[in-house]
């Protein structure tokens, strides 16, 4: 199903074995433009490296991944070392801290230039994240669909519109029984970033 954002009074979303809250308008409209220049000339944006079906491939879009000198992550066979916190970024993650009273030492930048760039199926369920983690996501730039679905309920599936400067908190046991992805569109579309910001925790040996 695709909810629109009119029917999200409050921001919470009902889904099964899900904890999702939607603020679609977290950053004012000139706070999101002025993020969205600085971190498109201000990022040491990358292609990443990524395993699919047993071979290594360059991933669909940009990225950067930036964090406490602690904050180490494992994805996909790869092990990323954190960037410095770009200043915007950091003190996004404080304003974060104050809305969600929570922490978070790290955040994963994706830069989609186009409706080509994409992300597939998958689960922010690495040992690094914990049992519950909370994934604060904001989206900048073009209004792209994100998608979710439950892993063993073919029925509990979702569509969400992203606008600019929204955030989609997505925590408890989401990530243990959904999947989420940004497909590609043949529509012309512009340049987004998403942001996620986590809680990454020191894991020992690798996956």
């Amino acid at each position: 199903m695709t909810i629109p954002l009119s029917l999200l009074p409050d921001g919470m979303i009902d889904l099964p074995d899900a904890q999702l809250r939607l603020w679609p308008q977290w950053l004012e409209p000139e706070e999101a433009d002025a993020l969205f220049a600085d971190l498109l000339a201000g990022v040491p944006w990358e292609v990443h490296r990524i395993r699919l079906f047993g071979r290594e491939v360059d991933s669909p879009r940009l990225s950067c991944w930036m964090g406490d000198p602690e904050a180490r992550y494992r994805y996909s066979g790869a092990l990323f070392e954190p960037h410095s916190w770009h200043p915007s970024l950091k003190r996004v993650a404080e304003r974060l801290r104050h809305t969600l009273g929570t922490p978070f030492n790290s955040v994963l930048a994706n830069r989609y230039r186009n409706g080509r760039d994409a992300m597939g199926w998958h689960s922010d369920d690495e040992p690094e994240l914990g049992d519950a983690p909370m994934i604060a996501s904001i989206s900048l730039g073009a209004t792209r669909r994100f998608l979710l679905k439950h892993r063993g309920r073919p029925k509990a599936r979702l569509a969400l519109d992203l606008p600019h400067g929204s955030l989609l908190l997505m925590a408890g046991q989401t990530q243990m029984h959904y999947r989420h992805a940004l497909p590609r569109t043949a529509r012309p579309v512009g340049e987004r970033i998403n942001l996620t910001f986590r809680w990454i925790r020191p894991v020992s040996g690798s996956r």
